[in-house]
């Protein structure tokens, strides 16, 4: 080691000071997207205590840095989903025909606003939000048309839904039912990471406290009758787009798999019942080297805490298996031709991080919903990636480099230290009911927006190489006669059902939520009674009441 630093000192000393003396390097500050100083050069020096069997290991062992699975795309590709909805159940149902037979390989599932704060169509807090930014789901009726025609034992579908997602994940297992699809043979995953929700997503309808409540309910519920379905994907996805670092982004998303790990226990569920449909979401920026160091550092630190941490025995409940999506933060209005190449290199680093599904961003989505011309490209971005880029075919090929190795590490002890600051203040929930998170994410989207507006940091287009007068392009319009098709739909639907035995059904889960019975079976009996949505929310509004963030944040 002695003689490897005398060696690079002389390289210092001698060609590189006579480099510099003719052509001084670029003014500026070498950093990650995230501000992490990039050295001018990664050596053995870097990876003194370096160790492959604790740091790297083999794929499919632990701590898995190399990854979950032994043969990783040899074996299988990665799950290609392109997050789609809009407008009612019909419109989104023939979108999501489309992306199969274009070669999609999983569905993923966007709602509009109302379902996701918890509101029919017909409410009047949903007027002009309607089918705008997903598709409307009221009742059991619209989840039966999205998926009419897809079989649900044969296709993977994620659904983004967080504080209603007990109700879509019973909508769900209700349509398996019609289909007569065992529920042991679903696959698939429900967002339902409400903890995010307080950092950054903010849509979120009740407290803290009860709203975890529904989580463990549900985990207990599909650990038992649903063993295939991903429960939670705890995702640093949203806390990214909202203006984190890559730390911040994996800290606080495991932070709050922490949380959920040691709510689940706390009920009386065994850890290595749950923890093996833990899956994970997280987003794929611009920093190509940060964002695959980012991942591979994640499955390390999930891998020691569940293991030292929460003593877990299966393997499976070690494995940090997790969804990537490219980052819509980073797509520009200006010039949106050029989010095709900033969503290339975002899902390549994803795929070299080794993501176990991938959504790519659609060129056109700060303007609009995609029309099916850009989410078609953006699908062809992962099928050329996977058929013809060469990466698929070894495993974490960039393991070894001494640059991502010291990335890797470094991003794993500043997330852990983060973790550790959490663990202080008394966990997750805590940290975030006293604005712990929501403040760091905060200062980090700040930070980086005075960075931008003094061109440290370059973004094509805005603040660098800009161009005047372009030209629009063609964008998808959701018509306005959705909403009212919509609301004639759901009112029909409540006024043909049987009333007096939604209501009773409605009132059983009110005695379960006051209660400590799982309200998983209550909702199931309202959903297949065609209550809507709406009415199960406010059953759990009333119980629970409706959170509000505390002023001083």
């Amino acid at each position: 080691m002695s003689d490897l630093k005398e060696k690079y000192k002389k390289w210092e000393d001698t060609q590189l000071k006579k480099t510099l003396e003719k052509k001084p390097e670029r003014k500026q500050k070498f950093s990650t997207l995230s501000d992490h100083v990039i050295e001018r050069l990664y050596t053995e020096l870097n990876l003194k205590d370096f160790d492959y069997a604790r740091d790297l290991g083999d794929p499919g062992e632990y701590p898995f840095t190399r990854g979950v699975h032994e043969t990783m795309y040899r074996g299988k590709l990665w799950t290609m989903r392109l997050f789609a909805g809009f407008g009612t159940a019909k419109d989104s149902n023939k979108r999501f025909h489309y992306l199969l037979e274009q070669g999609q390989t999983g569905l993923s599932v966007a709602f509009h606003m109302p379902t996701i704060m918890g509101y029919d169509s017909d409410h009047p807090r949903s007027k002009g939000e309607v089918g705008k930014t997903g598709v409307s789901i009221d009742t059991l009726e619209d989840m039966e048309t999205l998926f009419k025609g897809i079989p649900l034992g044969e296709v993977t579908t994620s659904m983004t839904i967080n504080a209603p997602a007990t109700i879509l994940f019973a909508m769900y297992l209700a349509v398996a039912e019609k289909q007569g699809v065992d529920w042991k043979k679903i696959r698939g995953t429900t967002q339902n990471d409400i903890l995010k929700e307080y950092i950054a997503q903010k849509s979120w309808i009740y407290p803290p406290k009860p709203s975890m409540r529904l989580i463990t309910d549900m985990m207990a519920y599909a650990s038992e009758h649903v063993p295939g379905w991903n429960t939670i994907s705890i995702s640093g996805y949203h806390i990214r787009e909202a203006g984190s670092t890559a730390v911040q982004e994996l800290a606080f998303t495991l932070a709050d798999g922490i949380a959920y790990v040691e709510a689940g226990i706390k009920t009386g569920l065994d850890v290595d019942t749950f923890a093996p449909r833990l899956s994970f979401f997280f987003n794929s920026h611009n920093d190509f080297f940060e964002e695959i160091a980012k991942m591979r550092a994640a499955r390390r630190i999930w891998a020691k805490v569940m293991k030292e941490r929460f003593k877990a025995k299966n393997p499976k409940s070690w494995m940090l298996r997790f969804h990537t999506q490219t980052a819509g933060c980073s797509l520009t209005a200006q010039q949106p031709y050029n989010n095709v190449i900033r969503t290339t290199v975002q899902a390549l680093a994803a795929v070299m991080g080794g993501t176990q599904s991938l959504h790519t961003n659609s060129l056109d989505e700060t303007l609009s919903l995609p029309t099916e011309e850009t989410a078609t490209i953006a699908l062809r971005t992962q099928q050329i990636i996977a058929e013809e880029s060469g990466v698929a075919a070894t495993i974490d090929p960039l393991a070894g480099s001494y640059f991502i190795e010291t990335l890797t590490n470094e991003i794993e002890n500043e997330a852990m230290d983060y973790i550790q600051r959490i663990d202080d203040m008394g966990g997750m929930v805590d940290a975030i009911e006293n604005g712990f998170p929501q403040r760091e994410v905060g200062n980090s989207s700040y930070r980086y927006q005075q960075q931008v507006e003094k061109k440290e940091k370059i973004i094509v287009g805005i603040n660098k190489y800009i161009v005047e007068n372009e030209k629009p392009i063609p964008t998808l319009y959701v018509d306005e006669k959705v909403e009212q098709e919509q609301i004639e739909n759901v009112k029909r639907i409540k006024s043909q059902r049987d009333q007096a035995k939604v209501k009773m059904y409605l009132e059983e889960l009110k005695s379960a939520a006051k209660g400590s019975d799982n309200v998983m079976p209550h909702i199931l009996n309202c959903v297949r009674a065609y209550g809507s949505l709406g009415e199960i929310c406010d059953v759990f509004r009333d119980v629970f009441g409706e959170y509000h963030d505390p002023k001083w944040l």
